[in-house]
């Protein structure tokens, strides 16, 4: 389970880049019950903070990177970014944004694995990073889809010190690898990463990408909110069995996100 006890190597935060921050807002606002709170527009910024129940749940902001798709960032908590970056190179990974200060709030940088899988970290200050988690509504697991499981399992397992717990998949679907931060016992795993083929990865263009997980209270009733918004289903809703009812969903953008009802709710 995620919890807002952020420790090295969990997940802590995420944001979501836009072509059109109105149009997500309200996307996701109807989707998941979310409210919206601008912090600004200008001709260099505009995006903004996700609340659910009056606390922050995401972040979004303007998509202007050029030739970049839309999609949701995920970032994991670490006690020193700039030690991260070195680290991260030195794997064979790439610094897409070199550490910077966001105020006094913390210290972020974006990076790339060495097969081009986009993700973020975050060296709090005073903001340690979401406020709801693991509740109808907000983030509840993270989810890598890879070429290569054991190579990613190598970088992230040298960079972040995961711990990783293989299961196989329902039918013979190969293996999905369930990731637990450091030290930490097994009720607190976070994500999972998973091996699949080419056409899995068609929406970064071939390069593994890692999703969000949203908890929601009925899974079919918030993929019906998501086509009536103009977002489309890739897969879904099913069952998956000691998980729950899910179903793997794209905005109006094409940025792609998971919804479930877990089997205990």
């Amino acid at each position: 389970m995620i919890t807002t006890e952020f420790a090295p190597g969990s997940p802590c935060w995420l944001d979501l880049g836009a072509p059109d921050v109105r149009a997500a807002a309200a996307f996701y606002g109807a989707v998941l019950g979310w409210e919206y709170e601008s912090m600004g527009e200008s001709e260099d910024f505009e995006g903004g903070m996700f609340r659910k129940d009056g606390k922050i749940v995401a972040g979004l902001g303007k998509l202007t990177e050029e030739g970049a798709r839309s999609a949701w960032m995920l970032y994991y908590q670490v006690t020193d970014a700039d030690a991260t970056a070195q680290a991260v190179q030195q794997a064979g990974g790439t610094v897409r944004v070199a550490p910077m200060d966001l105020d006094e709030w913390g210290r972020m940088a974006q990076f790339s694995d060495p097969l081009g899988g986009q993700f973020a970290v975050w060296q709090p200050g005073t903001n340690t990073g979401l406020e709801l988690v693991d509740q109808p509504g907000s983030l509840s697991w993270t989810e890598l889809y890879t070429s290569d499981a054991g190579a990613a399992r190598e970088f992230y397992g040298g960079l972040f010190g995961w711990q990783f717990t293989d299961m196989p998949l329902p039918g013979g679907g190969g293996t999905y690898t369930l990731i637990t931060p450091a030290g930490l016992p097994e009720e607190r795993m976070h994500g999972g990463l998973m091996e699949v083929g080419k056409e899995a990865l068609a929406l970064a263009d071939g390069r593994p990408y890692w999703h969000p997980v949203f908890a929601v209270d009925d899974c079919d009733a918030a993929v019906a909110l998501v086509r009536e918004n103009g977002g489309s289903v890739q897969m879904g809703p099913e069952d998956a069995e000691g998980v729950g009812r899910l179903a793997v969903c794209l905005d109006p953008a094409n940025a792609d996100f998971v919804l479930l009802t877990p089997s205990e709710m």
